[in-house]
C-alpha cells in the first residue's frame, strides 16, 4: 500500500458511496455525518398568552389556511377563511366520477369513473418523514394506506433502446449494479485504491462489493442463480419435475450504458421518495375534508378575493361571488394569514409594501400536466403482475404511476397515465383536453400495448390552466435575497402556503409555513 493517503475524507467517503450503492446509501451516510435533514415539525403547537378577543382573516381554504384557522381558533381567536372554491383544499385536489372540472379557456371535463376510481391530480403520496401531514391525518381521522414509489417488475423504457421494448426494472438495476461493483472489485484488486483505503479496507470493500453486486468468487458478475435470485429468471422456479429454474443472461454493461435506464434506477432513493410512503384512503382530498369537518364553519366559499386593504389598524379584503353573481362583499379583521398563490395575487389589488410587491409579482409557478386513464380492467396486474409503483419511459408522458390500492380488483381502473413538467406540459397545454388524453394513450400504448383494446376514458389536468393557482409551486428569482421579506409581516398581514417554505410543491412546506405564520403572529399579538 502506498503511504501517501491513509484516510479519506467525508466528501471522499460519500462520492465513493454515492458511485457504488446509490443515492439512498448516500443519503443515509449524509444524515448520519450531519448534513441532511428532515421534517423539523416536532408535534402539535401550543400557543400560549391570551389573544383578547383578536381576529385574523385568512385567506384560502388550503392545507395552509386550514391549518393556520384551526390552530388560531384553538387558541382563542376569531377566524374567517375566504375561499374561491365551492371546496376546500386548493391544490389538495381528487377528480371523481360524476366530477366536472372547468379549466382556463372554458374547456369543461366530464369526469366518468367506475365508482371507487379517482385520480389525484395535485400531490398524489406523502414521505414517511413528513411528520407535520402525518400528525394531522392521525389528529384529523384520516386514514393512510401504503403508496408504492418503487416497484421493481415496473417498466423503464426509451424509444431508442433496445428497440422501444421495455425493460424490467429489477433487470436494469440488478445488472448496473452487478456490473459496476464487478469494475470496483478489480480496481480494489489490483490495488488501484491503495492510496485511499488501507489493506483491511481494501478486502472489506471487496467482500461487501461480492455481496452487493452478487459477484462470483472472481468477483465477475455472470448468469447464475444467484443473480437470477435478483434479476429474475428465464424460467421461474416451480414444482414437480419441471420445477427447476432456468438462470437469466444479464444484459451487457454497454448495452445498460447506451439505453440510459440507468438515470432513473435512484428515483425512488431521495429521501422524499424512499420508503414507507402514504397515501389517504380514497383519495388525496380526504385530509382536506378532515380538516373541513374541523373549520368548514369558519370558510366562505365561492368567494373571489379583489382587493386587499391594509391600515394601522387592521385589514379589510374586498371579495365577489367566484360563480359571476354580482356585488361585492368585505371581510374584515386585526390581522391576515394570506395563503392565496402568488401567480393569482399578482393579480388582486392590494397595498402591500413595495418589496413584498416586487417579490409577488416576480414569482412565476411552475407547469406540469397529469392524466388520469380509466381501462375496462386491470390488465398492469392481470396481464403484467405489476402492483402499484411507476414506469418511466422517455416518451412526453414521463412516466406512468399503478394505483396503490384495491388490488386484484375486477372491473376497471385508473393509472396516473403521465406526470410531465416543463416544455413539454407547455406543449400539452396547447391542446385540447381530449386531444392531450389521446395523446397520453397513444403513447403509453407503446409501453402497455392493452392500452390499444382497453382504454375507457380520461381526464387531464394541466396545471398552468388550473384557474385557482395557475401552476403548480412557486419557482424563486433570488430565495436566497427574496425568501426573508417575504415571510416577514408586511403591516399586518403574513405569507403562508408551499411557497413560503424550504420544501416547494410539498404539502408538508403549506402546513409548517402555515405554522411558521401562527407563531409569529400570535407572538405579535400577545407581546403588543
Amino acid at each position: 500500500m502506498s503511504g501517501f493517503q491513509t484516510e479519506m475524507s467525508r466528501r471522499q467517503l460519500l462520492t465513493m458511496i454515492g458511485t457504488a450503492a446509490g443515492s439512498a446509501a448516500m443519503y443515509n451516510a449524509m444524515t448520519s455525518l450531519g448534513f441532511a435533514q428532515e421534517s423539523p415539525y416536532s408535534g402539535p403547537i401550543n400557543l400560549e398568552g391570551d389573544p383578547n378577543g383578536a381576529s385574523v382573516l385568512v385567506l384560502g381554504a388550503g392545507l395552509a389556511g386550514m391549518t393556520a384557522a384551526l390552530e388560531l381558533r384553538n387558541a382563542g381567536y376569531t377566524v374567517q377563511i375566504l375561499e374561491y372554491r365551492e371546496k376546500a383544499g386548493g391544490r389538495c385536489w381528487t377528480l371523481r366520477g360524476g366530477d366536472k372540472y372547468v379549466e382556463l379557456g372554458g374547456f369543461e371535463q366530464d369526469v366518468k369513473f367506475a365508482e371507487g376510481n379517482y385520480i389525484n391530480p395535485g400531490p398524489w403520496r406523502i414521505p414517511h418523514h413528513h411528520y407535520g401531514v402525518l400528525d394531522y391525518c392521525k389528529r384529523l381521522g384520516v386514514k393512510l394506506e401504503p403508496f408504492m414509489q418503487v416497484n421493481y417488475n415496473a417498466y423503464l423504457h426509451r424509444t431508442d433502446a433496445f428497440d422501444g421494448k421495455p425493460q424490467r426494472f429489477r433487470e436494469i438495476d440488478a445488472d448496473y449494479r452487478g456490473h459496476v461493483s464487478e469494475l470496483l472489485a478489480k480496481v480494489v484488486d489490483q490495488n488501484g485504491l491503495d492510496e485511499v483505503v488501507t489493506a483491511e479496507d481494501a478486502q472489506l470493500l471487496l467482500d461487501s462489493l461480492k455481496t452487493y453486486g452478487v459477484l462470483d468468487d472472481n468477483y465477475a458478475y455472470v448468469k447464475s442463480e444467484d443473480t437470477s435470485e435478483f434479476r429474475g429468471w428465464e424460467k421461474d422456479p416451480g414444482g414437480g419435475v419441471d420445477g427447476k429454474p432456468v438462470p437469466s443472461e444479464p444484459l451487457s454493461m454497454s448495452d445498460i450504458l447506451q439505453s440510459r435506464l440507468w438515470s432513473n434506477l435512484v428515483t425512488g432513493s431521495s429521501i422524499d421518495h424512499q420508503g414507507t410512503m402514504f397515501q389517504p384512503v380514497g383519495g388525496m382530498d380526504m385530509i382536506a375534508q378532515g380538516f373541513e369537518k374541523v373549520v368548514g364553519d369558519l370558510i366562505t366559499y365561492n368567494a373571489k378575493v379583489t382587493k386587499i386593504d391594509q391600515s394601522d389598524s387592521g385589514v379589510t379584503v374586498t371579495y365577489v361571488d367566484s360563480n359571476g353573481t354580482e356585488g361585492e362583499m368585505t371581510a374584515s379583521a386585526d390581522y391576515c394569514i394570506c395563503t392565496i398563490p402568488f401567480s393569482i395575487l399578482g393579480q388582486i389589488e392590494h397595498n402591500f409594501s413595495g418589496p413584498m410587491t416586487g417579490i409577488i409579482n416576480s414569482m412565476p409557478y411552475a407547469g406540469s400536466i397529469k392524466f388520469g386513464l380509466e381501462f375496462k380492467r386491470r390488465f398492469w396486474e392481470q396481464d403484467e403482475h405489476i402492483y402499484g409503483g411507476i414506469s418511466y419511459t422517455n416518451l412526453p408522458i414521463s412516466q406512468i404511476s399503478y394505483p396503490s390500492n384495491d388490488y386484484f380488483s375486477d372491473g376497471p381502473g385508473v393509472l396516473l397515465g403521465g406526470y410531465s413538467w416543463g416544455a413539454t406540459a407547455y406543449q400539452f397545454n396547447a391542446l385540447p383536453p381530449e386531444e392531450r388524453v389521446a395523446k397520453a394513450v397513444e403513447y403509453g400504448a407503446q409501453i402497455h400495448p392493452q392500452y390499444t383494446e382497453e382504454f375507457s376514458n380520461g381526464v387531464s389536468v394541466s396545471w398552468h390552466r388550473v384557474p385557482w393557482v395557475l401552476g403548480c409551486y412557486g419557482l424563486w428569482a433570488d430565495k436566497e435575497t427574496q425568501y426573508a421579506t417575504a415571510a416577514a409581516m408586511d403591516g399586518r398581514t403574513l405569507m403562508a402556503g408551499e411557497h413560503i417554505s424550504y420544501l416547494p410543491a410539498w404539502q408538508e412546506g403549506a402546513i409548517l409555513s402555515a405554522l411558521d405564520a401562527i407563531t409569529r403572529l400570535h407572538a405579535h399579538v400577545v407581546g403588543a
